[in-house]
C-alpha cells in the first residue's frame, strides 16, 4: 500500500496553548516512529504574522493581541492551507477551535480532534455564556468546519455526551482516542536538569501544593486561592505553586485580600521535567475546576506518584477512577477538610500503587494507533 500523506495540522505556538501544542507533538512523535510503512506526517503550522501589537498605541492593549489571532486563525492560514491542498492525501486539525480551517480542506479527507465544546458553549448555551454577535458567529463558523469532516475524534465518554446532547456531531463519526502521558512524567523521571534544581531550591523544604493549568473561569482559581488562604491559617508554612496562566484582575485582587502572595510561586515556561519533579514532591496536586475535556494533570500527576485532589465532577472521576480524591465542586469547606487531612496523614489518600496503575491505562501510542487506523480507513473509501 502507497504511504499516505498527513497533515498535522497544530496551533500557532504564540496562543500558548500548552495542552494544545503537547497533544500534537505527542501524535508527531508517536506516528513518526510507530507508523512511517504507511503514513508520512508532516506538521504543519504557518508564520505567525504580528500585526496590531506591532502599533505603538495599540499593541500593549490585550484586544491588539486577540486581534492577532484572530487574524491570523481565520485569515492567513486558511490562505495557507488552501495553496497546500494538492500536498497531501489526508488532513488531521489538532485541536477544534481551528476546525474553521476545514472549510478551505476536503472535509472527506479531513479529521478534527475536539477536546471540549468550550468554543461553542455561547451557542449551546447562550444565557449561561453570553457572547457578542461577532464571536458567535466565528464560533458557527468554527462549528461548520466541525460538523463537515469525515471524523472527529475526543478523548472522554464525557466529551461525547455532550457532543450528543447538543446535536454538534453525527454520532456515527466519533472516534474514542483518549490521551496518553508524556515519558517525562513517570516516579523514575530523567535526573533533574540545573534548571530544574532552581527551581526546586527556590520552593526549598517547606510544604507545598501545586496546580498546573491556565486562570480561565472554568479552573476556577477563586475556590484555589480561598482553599489555600484558608489552609496556611492551620499551616502557615506551606505554599502554593502555581503552574501556567495569567492572573486575571479579580484573582490578583484576591491574592491581595487574604495577604498570600508571599506564599505563592508563580512559574511559567517550564520544561515536563521540571513539571514532572514538581508533581513528585508536591505534597498534593489540587484540581478545583468545574468543567473539564479531560484534566492533562490528573494523569501526569498521578504517573509521577502525586496525591492529586480534584473537583468531583464526571469528567474527572472518568479520569482519576478510584486514584484520585474528590471534592465538592465549590465546596470550600470540604476542599480545605480533605486537603488538611492529607496534609497531616498522607497515608490516607488512595495507595501509590493503585495511583500509579490508573496511569498506565494511557498511552500515546494506543491514542496514535486509534488515530491512524481512523485515517487508514478514510483513505481505503
Amino acid at each position: 500500500m502507497a504511504q499516505m500523506r498527513l497533515a498535522l495540522i497544530c496551533d500557532y505556538l504564540e496562543e500558548n496553548w500548552h495542552s494544545m501544542d503537547l497533544c500534537a507533538q505527542m501524535l508527531l512523535k508517536h506516528l513518526q516512529a510507530e507508523h512511517t510503512a504507511a503514513i508520512k506526517t508532516i506538521q504543519i503550522c504557518p508564520e505567525f504574522n504580528w500585526r496590531c501589537q506591532k502599533i505603538p498605541w495599540f499593541g500593549k492593549k490585550n484586544f491588539a493581541y486577540n486581534g492577532d489571532r484572530l487574524l491570523n486563525r481565520f485569515w492567513d492560514y486558511p490562505r495557507y492551507l488552501s495553496r497546500r491542498v494538492t500536498d497531501f492525501d489526508l488532513y488531521h486539525v489538532a485541536d477544534h477551535s481551528y476546525a474553521q480551517l476545514v472549510n478551505v480542506l476536503p472535509p472527506e479527507r479531513t479529521g478534527v480532534y475536539c477536546h471540549d465544546i468550550d468554543a461553542f458553549r455561547s451557542l449551546v448555551e447562550p444565557d449561561k455564556d453570553p457572547r457578542p454577535s461577532w464571536y458567535q458567529a466565528m464560533s458557527r463558523k468554527i462549528l461548520r468546519g466541525l460538523q463537515s469532516c469525515a471524523v472527529v475524534f475526543y478523548s472522554t465518554a464525557e466529551v461525547r455526551k455532550q457532543i450528543e446532547f447538543y446535536q454538534l456531531v453525527e454520532p456515527s463519526r466519533l472516534v474514542y482516542a483518549p490521551y496518553g502521558i508524556a515519558p517525562e512524567f513517570a516516579m523514575t523521571s530523567e535526573k533533574a536538569s540545573i534548571a530544574d534544581q532552581e527551581i526546586l531550591e527556590q520552593i526549598g523544604d517547606a510544604p507545598f501544593i501545586l496546580h498546573v493549568g491556565s486562570c480561565i473561569p472554568r479552573k476556577r482559581i477563586d475556590i484555589l486561592l480561598e482553599v489555600f488562604a484558608q489552609l496556611r491559617t492551620i499551616y502557615p508554612e506551606l505554599q502554593l505553586v502555581k503552574v501556567s496562566g495569567e492572573w486575571t484582575q479579580s484573582q490578583q485582587q484576591q491574592i491581595a485580600q487574604f495577604n498570600i502572595g508571599k506564599s505563592i510561586i508563580y512559574l511559567q515556561g517550564l520544561q515536563r521535567t521540571t513539571i514532572a519533579a514538581l508533581y513528585q514532591r508536591a505534597s498534593a496536586v489540587l484540581l478545583t475546576s468545574e468543567a473539564e475535556g479531560f484534566g492533562l494533570p490528573v494523569i501526569e500527576a498521578l504517573a509521577c506518584g502525586a496525591i492529586v485532589v480534584a473537583s468531583d465532577i464526571p469528567v474527572l472521576r472518568e479520569v482519576g477512577g478510584q486514584a484520585v480524591v474528590y471534592c465538592p465542586t465549590a465546596d470550600v469547606s470540604a476542599w480545605v477538610k480533605r486537603v488538611e487531612q492529607l496534609l497531616a496523614n498522607p497515608t490516607s489518600a488512595p495507595v501509590l500503587n493503585l495511583r500509579l496503575a490508573e496511569a498506565k491505562k494511557y498511552s500515546w501510542s494506543a491514542h496514535t494507533q486509534i488515530i491512524a487506523q481512523s485515517y487508514a480507513k478514510l483513505a481505503d473509501r
